[in-house]
């Protein structure tokens, strides 16, 4: 009796383990390498995770996934016999990955968990900057950290100065100019004469009080190079003017004009090339003071009209009537219009033209 249970416990024994086999089943030699230390100006690197098939059915590896596209996977792809081995390949590129890294690679096949997770790890070391890397805006003779001066959100009575840095990269002096630069901007050049491998700076300064704009204002300076334009050289400027309520109390705010829009958006179905369709919203004004329309802008294919009424006073309204020319467009049309005003709680509505141009 004793002999025959032992038997039979040899037999469950061998039965469960062929049964937990008889799917395909990896056998990865590892499941984890740390490449340790790159370089980054090295270039890509590799790794084969080589595995065997220990299943009694082929291997058929469905998709491999990394999980950021600085990694790119390769795999056998013909099946696997049960005891033959196969491969799944990662190519990492530090290209602009300074740091630690640790990613993950999911490979899917007809395996018991369908599911089976890789991981690479290592530490980039960052290349030496080039000239190229340091100023990647070249000019003329000249090459800059950027040829676009941001001043982001400034007050409609606010001055504010930006600097941008530059190099000359010619082997002979360059002077540095302005042209064609409009009345609430000044430029200085610091030094005004740069020499060959000189660093410098020019210094953007905008006057929102003089301007007398309101939302996103944009600018072009041309520069004069050793008296000399070209048309082609030239820097970018924009600034966002808004009030700034921040400091104001909360009793300021529920004193404040409050502006209110019937219907923010005008959908008008289906229309043919070449037609064209309006629409009128209108402005109520649900404050306690006048609410004064700043500024109205409409986005390319539509225009808006300035109501005749920009001061509404508590309880009243005015409209605004847009105007969407569908002439050379096609398909899906979503435009806006921008109303810019003094509610501290909606400073800026987006009004909206939608619909289908046939």
């Amino acid at each position: 009796m004793k002999k025959i249970i032992l038997f039979a416990f040899a037999l469950t024994f061998t039965i469960g383990s062929w049964a937990q086999h008889a799917k395909p089943a990896f056998s990865f030699n590892e499941t984890l390498h740390d490449f340790g230390d790159v370089k980054e100006e090295v270039g890509k690197i590799e790794h084969s995770f080589n595995f065997t098939n220990i299943g009694s059915l082929p291997l058929v590896i469905h998709n491999v996934r990394a999980s950021c596209g600085c990694t790119s996977p390769e795999w056998s792809k013909q099946p696997i016999a049960p005891g033959a081995k196969g491969y799944v390949k990662v190519t990492f590129d530090p290209a602009n990955r300074p740091g630690n890294f640790n990613k993950t690679i999911t490979v899917t096949a007809n395996t018991e968990e369908a599911n089976t997770v890789l991981r690479i790890t290592g530490n980039v070391s960052a290349r030496p900057q080039t000239m190229e890397d340091l100023y990647p805006r070249s000019v003329g003779p000249l090459r800059f950290k950027s040829t676009h001066i941001s001043f982001t959100r400034i007050g409609p009575d606010e001055k504010k100065s930006e600097d941008v840095e530059l190099i000359n990269t010619s082997d002979k002096a360059v002077s540095v100019d302005f042209d064609r630069v409009p009345s609430h901007v000044s430029m200085k050049a610091t030094p005004q004469i740069l020499k060959p491998g000189q660093e410098g700076k020019i210094t953007a300064t905008y006057d929102a009080g003089i301007n007398k704009e309101w939302g996103f204002v944009y600018d072009q300076i041309f520069l004069k190079l050793d008296g000399e334009v070209n048309y082609k050289d030239r820097l970018s400027i924009n600034a966002n003017i808004q009030e700034d309520f921040a400091s104001w109390s909360q009793e300021e705010k529920d004193k404040a004009a409050k502006i209110n829009v019937d219907d923010k958006v005008f959908d008008f179905g289906e229309i043919s090339q070449g037609e064209k369709t309006s629409h009128t919203y209108v402005i109520n004004n649900e404050g306690k003071s006048d609410l004064i329309i700043r500024k109205v802008k409409a986005s390319c294919g539509c225009t808006a009209i300035t109501p005749d009424k920009t001061v509404i006073a508590p309880g009243e309204k005015t409209t605004i009537k847009a105007e969407f020319n569908s002439a050379g467009k096609t398909g899906r049309q979503n435009k806006s219009i921008t109303v810019i005003t003094n509610d501290p709680l909606a400073s800026n509505i987006l009004l909206r033209i939608q619909g289908n141009v046939k």
